[in-house]
């Protein structure tokens, strides 16, 4: 009960799909996502969001700034088109937020919809990490006495 036979595996990969790969100067909607992903053959949905913190390595943190490269919007698209294709999933979106945000503002959004909850865990851990390490996008920390450094760059 509950396990996933060889060609009912390869359906489930087929019917997975990109609902919403998106980077956005707007807040960001986590319902939007849920939403997005969810369906009659979805029995699990995992969602994470990251969100800007008050604090990193020891300092005080006031704001962070996320800069795109022109070409994100297309390697998020295919980013999360990847995570699609490979993991037993329904449908998946991201979302990323660019611009200047304040503490506890929303940053990403990541959902994956599933047949079971184990691929829909599975699959939304992959491609937050996936994101962070192929998208093209670069964040720099504002410190509360106005100073700030690029996070990651050399």
């Amino acid at each position: 009960m509950g396990h996933i036979h060889a060609g009912q595996d390869a359906q489930h990969r087929a019917a997975g799909q990109v609902v919403i790969a998106a980077i956005r100067e707007r807040e960001l909607s986590v319902d939007e996502c849920l939403k997005a992903v969810r369906g009659p053959a979805v029995g699990g949905v995992a969602v994470f969001v990251g969100t800007v913190r008050d604090h990193d390595g020891g300092r005080d943190v006031a704001a962070l700034e996320y800069t795109a490269h022109p070409r994100a919007g297309g390697e998020i698209a295919r980013v999360a088109a990847g995570v699609a294709a490979v993991h037993p999933v329904r449908a998946v979106a991201v979302t990323h937020r660019v611009g200047l945000l304040g503490v506890d503002d929303i940053a990403v959004v990541v959902a994956v919809g599933a047949t079971h909850r184990a691929e829909a865990f599975t699959a939304c851990r992959r491609l937050i990490d996936d994101v962070k390490e192929h998208v093209p996008i670069w964040k720099r920390q504002v410190f509360p006495d106005g100073s700030s450094e690029w996070v990651g760059a050399c």
